[in-house]
């Protein structure tokens, strides 16, 4: 007995392999990796300006991408940088919030961008996908809450331990 061969999208298998995918059937990371676009950056490219709203939600497939306050200007501070299977623009994606930084790509990088209007248009299709999707993306929300929660306590912890003086 042979095994059917499924054609598969072509971003589907980078997709599969994601945090966005972890509640989804097969079926429905092809239907999501439909509304994706597969993006290039060459090094140094900007993804998003910081001050900028951008309704799309990006995979980091493969390169790093650094958020940098103040790119441009005279005192560029990289705050960190994201790495392959690292997904941002989470709020923007979800409310149009601005960017607090921008997204600049270190060395070659590759994105799938996911305009939420494109993955709104699930909602009447594949609502358990969306509900999937969202959930991936209130988890990724939490992990990015709980390092800065450690970050500022080791700040303090620090700051405690020096008498105020650093």
């Amino acid at each position: 007995m042979t095994t059917p061969i499924t054609d598969h999208h072509p971003l589907f298998a980078a997709l599969r392999g994601s945090l966005l995918a972890v509640e989804l059937s097969d079926a429905q990371v092809d239907r999501l990796a439909a509304r994706c676009e597969r993006r290039e950056l060459r090094d140094g490219a900007v993804l998003v300006p910081e001050g900028q709203s951008d309704s799309h939600l990006y995979l980091l497939l493969q390169g790093s991408i650094a958020v940098v306050r103040g790119h441009g200007g005279a005192a560029p501070t990289e705050l960190f940088t994201l790495q392959a299977g690292d997904t941002v623009g989470e709020l923007s994606f979800l409310d149009d919030h601005q960017h607090y930084a921008t997204l600049v790509a270190r060395g070659p990088a590759t994105v799938l961008a996911l305009q939420r209007q494109d993955f709104e248009g699930l909602l009447d299709s594949d609502p358990r996908a969306v509900y999937g999707v969202m959930r991936a993306i209130v988890r990724r929300v939490h992990q990015i809450q709980h390092r800065l929660s450690a970050q500022a306590n080791e700040l303090a912890n620090y700051v405690y331990k020096q008498h105020g003086r650093y």
